[in-house]
């Protein structure tokens, strides 16, 4: 690919199933079928606001694996480097909501992208981005997934590309105490630190919010932490800055709305915004996405968070 991509990311996307709202999956006798994956609803939000970004992995070579392919190299996501794989699956997911909670049963174990391995990162396609965006979901796979990060993050490093390192903490897959000993030299590393403030709690064994501002001041990274009600937080070595914002009046679905964020922020950086100004549109993009269902199918357009911004008004402080 001869043009230079502004992000590049990757990490496991796994088929999704759901059933009508009013029905369960116990009860439901057909489905809907979709897509999710952290980092792919990240590489579509970023595509739609217009931004040049790829994402790799490791897919089956199923129906499920194909139609994943498909959808996000027509979403204008670049897909050169994905890998379909033959005798191993592409993972899936069912999603219902049951008494008023939402459920999710994955179908993940040894699926292709859990067999990714650091040969199968591409020096020179990451070398070419500006940022690279990474999960904590990706590590939390397999000791190889684990290998495969580190390595992609040491390529960023060693030439001079931002890392953006949202942790997206998922404890059905391991131990806090595994997450913790993982992640930590990934927060170590990061330039943007996308974490929810409940993650943070975990992370850093506390609930004392100034011990957790006085660990964030310490990284390198700019924080954006996501969590306080009506407001974010940017903390850096040169303090804490809040970014008030206002609820959403429709909230129809939640699922992706991180993913969104993290889009928005990246959006705004790479448009050269401050981060209190990206937060902004971050906040925007995800507020469009929990009105509507899908955990990318509502993301945003360009002119869509234009025209949002023109309208509501934001204070800092």
């Amino acid at each position: 690919m001869n043009k230079q991509l502004e992000v590049v990311t990757f990490g496991e996307s796994m088929g999704l199933f759901t059933p009508p709202m009013d029905k369960t999956l116990e009860s439901a006798k057909q489905y809907f079928r979709s897509f999710g994956g952290a980092e792919s609803n990240v590489a579509i939000g970023l595509a739609r606001l217009g931004h040049s970004v790829g994402w790799f992995s490791r897919l089956g070579q199923d129906p499920i694996g194909v139609s994943i392919l498909k959808t996000l190299r027509g979403e204008n996501v670049d897909v050169t480097r994905v890998q379909l794989s033959e005798g191993v699956s592409t993972g899936f997911m069912m999603r219902h909501i049951k008494t008023g909670r939402v459920e999710v049963f994955y179908n993940r174990k040894s699926s292709a992208a859990s067999m990714m391995k650091p040969e199968d990162v591409d020096e020179q396609y990451i070398k070419q981005a500006q940022i690279l965006h990474i999960t904590g979901i990706t590590p939390s796979l397999s000791s190889s997934c684990r290998e495969t990060v580190y390595y992609a993050v040491n390529i960023a490093k060693q030439n001079g590309i931002k890392i953006c390192f949202d942790p997206n903490l998922r404890l059905k897959l391991w131990s806090i105490e595994e997450a913790r000993s993982t992640l930590m030299p990934l927060i170590e590393k990061a330039d943007y630190f996308l974490p929810g403030l409940e993650e943070l709690e975990l992370l850093f064994e506390t609930k004392d919010w100034d011990v957790i501002q006085d660990k964030l001041k310490h990284l390198k990274a700019t924080s954006i932490v996501k969590g306080g009600k009506g407001i974010n937080y940017v903390v850096s070595k040169d303090g804490t800055s809040e970014v008030l914002y206002e609820l959403a009046d429709n909230v129809v679905d939640a699922i992706g709305a991180g993913d969104a964020f993290c889009a928005g922020f990246l959006s705004g950086v790479l448009n050269g915004l401050s981060p209190c100004k990206a937060v902004e549109r971050a906040h925007l993009n995800a507020s469009v996405v929990i009105q509507d269902h899908g955990d990318w199918e509502p993301l945003p357009e360009a002119k869509t968070i234009d025209q949002l911004i023109s309208k509501q008004q934001f204070v800092e402080r």
